[in-house]
């Protein structure tokens, strides 16, 4: 059950994905698709498969009592399963021995896992190419607009906003290109029964699997992955890293839309980044949930890699700390992603205030000084900058 924070901190979707009720859908999916793969192979008959898949039926099941029920069970698909053959046997009882058949436990779960982080992961792209979008076209948009620089926290010299935005995006076309390299490996079918080695399979669990991996959309990995969690960490090591490009951005526009410095601010609308106490702040609360996530998924990230070094062919301990990090670093990742994309297409850029705050620091300094750093041609320099990463960022995203 989720907690009232995660109502801000991640999104409605991304918390449905992993529900009870959504989560024992993904099983039973599996569980239809792996009776009528068994069939088509002929490890189990047709008629008891098209019994078992009919079976399947999410609204049959508690999902919160099986959610329940897992806590003395060890596993949630324990008493899935449990309920699922109760199910058969109301119908024919010679069925229930075909269900569930050649699989384990932590077949069901990591499979269901790999259904609903696909199902995040397509929010996080969709959001991803709105955020991409936005800051390319403030790249272009603010290409020859001067601001300050700072460095050390401090101001240095002059850059432009759209170059400023251009390096934003970089990082997240990257983060783009390396989450579908890293989900095409990742989110794949796990079947390996007992012990990993598809024992009751008849010597026909890789055909099972591929047929498995073409009706869930899923791919089919060369062996079971029990204990060989590499790609699947290394898919989560991705979000982590997209989170932390996130929080970088989400840092520099809560900088920047510091009241003192006034250069960018969050879309003003009601009930938006209101104060509790003082009608006159404007909280930037896109900025906040993604630093929030930049806090988060790093812990979440840090679980994943610890729970690695698993016991033998089936883990004791580490798998099930994993399980309960996933979601997390899934959820977060999306409220950080969600959040931007909302606000950047309708930012609001002062390019006065960037220009005063940059007249400012010139007439402080030196004349030698402002003349060799605050140079126009520096500002010319990074527009060109600018619009050349703007194109070549467009160029890696068609490709």
């Amino acid at each position: 059950m989720s907690s009232i924070f995660d109502s801000f901190l991640s999104t409605a979707e991304a918390l449905e994905a992993f529900a009870d009720s959504a989560f024992v859908e993904a099983m039973l999916r599996f569980e239809a698709v792996l009776a009528q793969a068994q069939a088509e192979c002929g490890v189990i008959p047709r008629d008891a498969a098209r019994l078992i898949a009919q079976c399947c039926v999410a609204s049959r099941f508690d999902a919160h009592k099986i959610a329940q029920d897992s806590a003395r069970a060890g596993s949630v698909a324990i008493p899935l399963v449990k309920a699922l053959k109760d199910e058969v046997a109301r119908v024919n009882a010679d069925a229930v021995a075909f269900t569930h058949f050649g699989s384990t436990s932590q077949d069901v779960i990591d499979t269901a896992s790999a259904l609903a982080s696909r199902r995040v992961l397509s929010l996080i792209e969709a959001d991803l190419d709105t955020m991409i979008d936005a800051l390319l076209k403030l790249a272009e948009q603010y290409a020859a607009a001067p601001m300050l620089a700072r460095t050390l926290a401090q101001p240095a010299s002059v850059t432009s906003f759209g170059w400023k935005c251009a390096q934003w995006a970089a990082p997240l076309v990257h983060s783009r290109q390396r989450l579908r390299v890293a989900a095409a490996a990742a989110l794949a079918v796990q079947l390996g029964g007992a012990v990993g080695t598809q024992a009751q399979m008849k010597g026909k669990g890789p055909e099972v699997v591929r047929l498995m991996a073409k009706e869930l959309g899923l791919a089919a990995p060369a062996a079971p992955w029990h204990t060989q969690r590499d790609a699947w960490v290394a898919l989560g090591c991705e979000f982590g890293l997209l989170a932390g490009g996130l929080g970088k951005l989400a840092k520099d526009l809560s900088l920047l839309g510091q009241w003192e410095v006034g250069e960018v601010s969050e879309p003003a609308e009601p009930g938006r980044g209101g104060s509790s106490a003082m009608p006159h702040k404007r909280n930037p609360v896109a900025a906040m949930v993604a630093l929030a996530a930049a806090q988060a998924a790093p812990q979440h990230v840090a679980a994943l890699l610890a729970a690695m070094p698993q016991e033998h062919e089936r883990a004791l301990g580490p798998w099930q700390a994993e399980l309960a990090a996933w979601p997390r670093l899934l959820q977060c990742t999306h409220g950080s992603v969600r959040a931007l994309a909302q606000a950047l297409p309708v930012l609001q850029v002062d390019t006065q205030r960037m220009q005063a705050n940059l007249e400012r620091l010139r007439a402080e300094l030196p004349a030698q000084a402002a003349q060799e750093w605050f140079d126009p041609a520096l500002a010319d320099h990074a527009a060109g900058l600018a619009r050349a990463q703007a194109k070549a960022l467009r160029q890696q995203l068609k490709e």
